[in-house]
C-alpha cells in the first residue's frame, strides 16, 4: 500500500536519513535506536520506557548530634522489557568513607563511616548485608526471584549515618544547622542504552536519577524548622498558628513575608511545642529529595507568577542566618529568576510548586532547593542563585545523565546565567563576567585535556571536565542561538524540551530534536562543536579593497564554527560593525571569504568574537 506523507513528515524523514549518516554514534547508543527506544525524529521511540519507584522515607535527628537515622520502603517498578536478576543500589554518602575512590583528597572532618545499613528486606525476606564490604557508592543486590518486565519489587531498609563535619554538597553547616542530600539508599537508574548505572560517584561529576514519587517524614526536636523538596503536608501540626498563617500568606504575596525572624527564633515559639515534631513532605515525578534543618535560620517567603495561561503561582522561600546580608534579598532574587526563566529563556513555566534557597557552602542545585554560599558581593550572590535555579530545567525537568553528559545541564545553566544576567545588568557587564569566568581560562590554556571533544563522557574526564561541561557547550548553544535567531532557536529548544521533559534524553536526542524543531539539518554544526578537538582561533589572512567595500579571507585555525563581528575603523575615528553568524562556516569550516560593505576607506579592520574569545588575537587585525 502506498502511504501518503505530509510535507513535515517528509522533512523529518530527510532529516533522519541525514542524521544517521553524519554524526558519530557509539555502538551502545546505536542499539537504543535500533531497538526503537530512541528515534531519529528527536522524540522518544515507540518502544521507549523508563523505570520508576515509590519512596516512603522517614528520618530523624537530634542536633547537635550528627547522627541521622532512617527507614524507608521502596517499591521499584520495572517498566523495561528486560528480566532483572539484580538491583544496583546507590549509596552516595559512602564517598565519605576512608579509602574510597574520589578525585581529590579528604580532610579528617570530611571523613565518616558512610551509610550503615542496619537491615534490608527484599520482598519480605531479610537479606544479609556486610557494611564493610558494601563500602563503595554502588552495591549490587542479587534477587532471589528475578524481577520480570512490568513487575515490581519491594525493599525495606533501615540505615543510619553521621553527617560530615565538613559541609560541601551536604553536611553540617553549623552545630545546629544541617543540610542533607543523597542521604537515602536508592535504586540506581536502569536505562535503555547502558543498563544499570554503575558509575562510581567520585565527588566531582554529578548525578543521574529516576523520576520517583516521594513521601518524606522528618522528625526533629521542637524549635527546629525543616525545609525540604516537595510540599509540606502538615503545616498546622508542626507550626504555631501565627507562623502557619504567615507561611500561607507568603504563598500569594509579591512582597517578602518574614515567616520567622530573629526575634521569633529567640522566643522559641515558632513550632509546635511537642518534644519532637514530624514534618511531612510529598513530591511526585521528581528525581531527588533534599532537607535543611536549623533552629536559628531566618525564614522568608513570597510567590511569583510562573504560568500566565493557568495563573499558577510558585512559592519562593529562603532559609539563612540573619548576618548574611545577601540572603535578605534572596526571596526577591528567586522571584526575579523564576519569573524571568518562565517567560523568557527557556520560556517554559517553572514546573514545580516551590523553590527554597538554603544557605550552606555548596553553590549546588537540587530539585526545588539550592544550597548556596554567602557572598559579600550582592551582584555575584544573585548570579550564583540564578545559575543554580536555572538547573531546574536541566537536569530536573529533563532527566539528564549528569555523570556521563554533564554538558547537557551545566552548559545550559551557564547559558541561562548569561542571558538573565544581561537582563539584570546590561550586555557589557554580563559579557565581561562571562568572558572572565567562563571563557578566558579555557581559551588561553593549550592543554590537551581542554580540547577534548565535548561529547567525551564526563566520567572519563578529570582535567578539562569543567570547561567541557560549562563554557564550551554554553558557547555552542549561544552560537546556535545567534545563527538561528531567537524565534527559531526557541522553537527548536521547545521541541527538545517538549519531547524529553520527565524523561532521560541523551546528546543525540538533543541533536535530533533541534534538527526537527528548526527544520534544518544542523549536523555540520553539532559535529563541529561536539565531536572535534576544536577551539576558537580565527586569523585574518588577506584584505582586498573592492567597489563598495572589502573582501576578507579568514582562516579558521582553531576549527570551531563561531560568530564574529568585522569592525571597520575610519580615519576620522568612527567605526562600522558587520555581524557574521556561525552559519558562514557551513560549507567550509577551515577557510572563508566574505564581503563587507564600507562607507569610506578603512584605516583598520578587526575581527572581534566578543564572548567567543580568540586564542591568538595577534592575527585578528589589519591596518592600512
Amino acid at each position: 500500500m502506498l502511504k501518503s506523507f505530509s510535507l513535515s513528515a517528509l522533512l523529518c524523514l530527510f532529516l533522519a536519513q541525514a542524521n544517521a549518516q553524519s554524526l558519530y554514534m557509539p555502538r551502545d547508543i546505536q542499539k537504543a535506536f535500533k531497538k526503537g527506544t530512541r528515534d531519529m525524529s528527536g522524540k522518544p521511540g515507540k518502544n521507549y520506557w523508563q523505570n520508576t519507584g515509590n519512596y516512603n522515607i522517614a528520618i530523624s535527628m537530634e542536633p547537635p548530634s550528627r547522627l541521622v537515622k532512617g527507614v524507608e520502603q521502596i517499591t521499584y517498578i520495572n517498566n523495561s522489557p528486560d528480566t532483572l536478576k539484580r538491583l544496583n543500589m546507590k549509596l552516595i554518602l559512602n564517598i565519605h568513607r576512608p579509602g574510597v575512590a574520589r578525585f581529590g583528597g579528604a580532610s579528617a572532618d570530611y571523613l565518616t563511616s558512610g551509610i550503615q545499613i542496619d537491615k534490608i528486606v527484599v520482598n519480605d525476606v531479610r537479606r544479609n548485608w556486610n557494611n564493610d564490604l558494601a563500602a563503595g557508592t554502588n552495591q549490587a543486590i542479587a534477587l532471589a526471584k528475578p524481577l520480570m518486565p512490568h513487575d515490581s519489587v519491594k525493599l525495606n531498609i533501615d540505615w543510619h549515618f553521621d553527617l560530615s563535619k565538613e559541609s560541601n554538597r551536604e553536611g553540617v553547616i553549623d552545630s545546629t544547622t544541617f543540610f542533607l542530600a543523597y542521604f537515602y539508599p536508592r535504586v540506581s537508574v536502569y536505562d535503555d542504552y547502558n543498563g544499570w548505572d554503575t558509575l562510581p560517584f567520585l565527588d566531582a561529576q554529578e548525578f543521574y536519577n529516576d523520576f520517583n514519587n516521594y513521601t518524606l517524614n522528618v522528625t526533629v526536636p521542637k524549635n527546629f524548622i525543616v525545609w525540604s523538596t516537595g510540599t509540606l503536608q502538615n503545616p498546622n501540626q508542626v507550626l504555631q498558628p501565627e507562623f502557619a498563617k504567615r507561611l500561607q500568606t507568603s504563598m500569594t504575596s509579591d512582597s517578602t513575608i518574614h515567616i520567622a525572624t530573629p526575634a521569633d527564633l529567640a522566643a522559641k515559639n515558632i513550632t509546635a511545642q511537642n518534644t519532637t515534631n514530624t514534618w511531612t513532605w510529598t513530591a511526585n515525578n521528581i528525581s531527588d529529595m533534599t532537607v535543611g534543618v536549623s533552629d536559628h535560620y531566618n525564614w522568608d517567603g513570597a510567590s511569583v507568577l510562573v504560568d500566565d495561561a493557568t495563573h499558577r503561582l510558585a512559592s519562593v522561600q529562603a532559609a539563612y542566618p540573619d548576618k548574611s546580608a545577601d540572603f535578605h534579598r534572596s526571596v526577591q532574587f528567586s522571584r526575579n529568576a523564576l519569573g524571568w526563566f518562565s517567560h523568557n529563556w527557556p520560556g517554559v513555566p517553572y514546573p514545580f510548586p516551590k523553590m527554597t534557597v538554603f544557605q550552606g557552602f555548596a553553590d549546588m542545585e537540587y530539585p526545588m532547593m539550592v544550597n548556596d554560599s554567602h557572598q559579600d558581593d550582592i551582584g555575584f550572590a544573585q548570579l550564583v542563585q540564578d545559575h543554580e535555579i536555572a538547573h531546574t530545567y536541566f537536569p530536573f525537568y529533563m532527566g539528564i545523565n549528569e555523570s556521563r553528559y554533564a554538558f547537557m545541564d551545566e552548559g545550559w545553566a551557564t547559558t541561562f546565567e548569561l542571558l538573565i544576567g544581561t537582563a539584570e545588568n546590561g550586555k557589557k557587564k554580563a559579557d565581561d563576567f562571562y568572558k572572565k569566568f567562563r571563557v578566558e581560562q579555557y581559551i588561553h590554556d593549550p592543554s590537551t585535556a581542554e580540547d577534548l571533544p565535548i561529547i567525551t563522557p564526563s566520567s572519563e574526564q578529570r582535567n578539562g571536565y569543567g570547561n567541557n561541561a560549562y563554557g564550551k557547550p554554553s558557547l555552542s548553544y549561544l552560537a546556535l542561538k545567534d545563527m538561528l535567531g531567537d524565534a527559531l532557536f526557541k522553537k527548536a529548544l521547545h521541541t527538545y524540551m517538549d519531547n524529553w521533559h520527565g524523561k532521560h534524553p541523551i546528546p543525540w536526542d538533543y541533536f535530533n530534536s533541534m534538527n526537527a524543531g528548526s527544520g534544518k539539518n544542523l549536523n555540520w554544526f553539532f559535529n563541529n562543536w561536539f565531536f572535534t578537538n576544536g577551539y576558537i582561533d580565527l586569523g585574518l589572512e588577506d584584505i582586498k579593497a573592492i567597489v563598495g567595500g572589502y573582501k576578507l579571507s579568514i582562516k579558521n585555525i582553531g576549527g570551531f564554527a563561531v560568530p564574529f563581528d568585522v569592525v571597520l575603523t575610519y580615519a576620522d575615528g568612527t567605526t562600522q560593525s558587520t555581524h557574521v553568524t556561525a552559519g558562514v562556516w557551513e560549507k567550509d569550516q577551515k577557510q572563508i571569504s566574505i564581503t563587507v560593505n564600507a562607507k569610506k576607506v578603512a584605516k583598520s579592520i578587526t575581527i572581534d568574537g566578543g564572548i567567543f574569545m580568540d586564542a591568538d588575537e595577534s592575527n585578528n587585525k589589519w591596518s592600512k
